[in-house]
């Protein structure tokens, strides 16, 4: 049986992971910010055949409360198999542009929140567990459009890079995730095509991802090569160029 704690749990991806294991019999912990909803995906998930849901109300920008959050994960299954992270925001960039309090705080909520969770998680884990994040394929280069939350991303990236190297001789595994784009409540008003998936496609690769212990995992696998290609962009071709 797994024992999964996911925070950002209302979130479209991880609801969506959340159903992947609840259907292989995994015990679930729900952290997020609205304690209703949690509990309605609990039920959900309890009738989708996990073996035991809990949840807890956390801000993760509240920092001195997420030890507290973490340890009632591990008072209520004992260990944790894997982690999951996956809360976050869309900033609207043009308002961070004219907004430094604005710009921090997105940044806190898209990077140095999930920093800090992830280095009170570390000493947590034992040999054999996963600790998952969802970061963006975003983070891989800065673009006029988006690199507010891109930045953020890449922090947690290059964080998630050292600490998969650190925690490798323990045994722990850290997978870095790196969705593109995906049709979720988030996404609503953006016009989708034929490079959106869907939250349940996603969440098959991250399970698929955390069953191969895979380092990093592009969702789906065709943005692996699409970033290569948009990271081999000169610098002066890249900045005159709209994306």
């Amino acid at each position: 049986m797994h024992r999964v704690l996911i925070i950002g749990a209302t979130s479209a991806i991880a609801e969506a992971t959340a159903r992947v294991y609840a259907a292989r019999g995994g015990a679930l912990f729900l952290v997020g910010r609205d304690l209703e909803r949690l509990n309605a995906i609990a039920a959900d998930l309890a009738v989708r055949g996990a073996a035991k849901t809990a949840t807890y109300a956390l801000d993760v920008n509240a920092y001195e409360q997420q030890q507290a959050a973490l340890d009632s994960a591990w008072a209520e299954f004992g260990e944790i198999d894997l982690v999951l992270i996956a809360h976050g925001t869309l900033p609207d960039q043009p308002a961070c542009e004219a907004s430094v309090e604005l710009a921090l705080r997105e940044f806190s909520t898209n990077g140095l929140s999930t920093i800090a969770l992830a280095t009170a998680i570390a000493p947590r884990l034992k040999a054999g567990s996963t600790l998952a994040v969802i970061s963006s394929v975003a983070g891989d280069r800065g673009r006029a459009s988006n690199y507010l939350y891109g930045s953020a991303k890449a922090a947690v990236s290059t964080f998630l890079s050292g600490l998969r190297q650190r925690l490798n001789a323990s045994g722990v595994n850290v997978l870095t995730i790196k969705p593109g784009f995906v049709d979720t409540p988030m996404t609503q008003s953006f016009k989708k095509g034929a490079l959106w998936a869907k939250p349940d496609e996603i969440a098959r690769g991250i399970a698929g991802a955390v069953d191969k212990r895979r380092a990093v995992a592009y969702l789906p696998w065709f943005w692996w090569g699409i970033m290569q290609v948009i990271k081999s962009i000169p610098e002066f071709v890249f900045r005159r160029i709209k994306l």
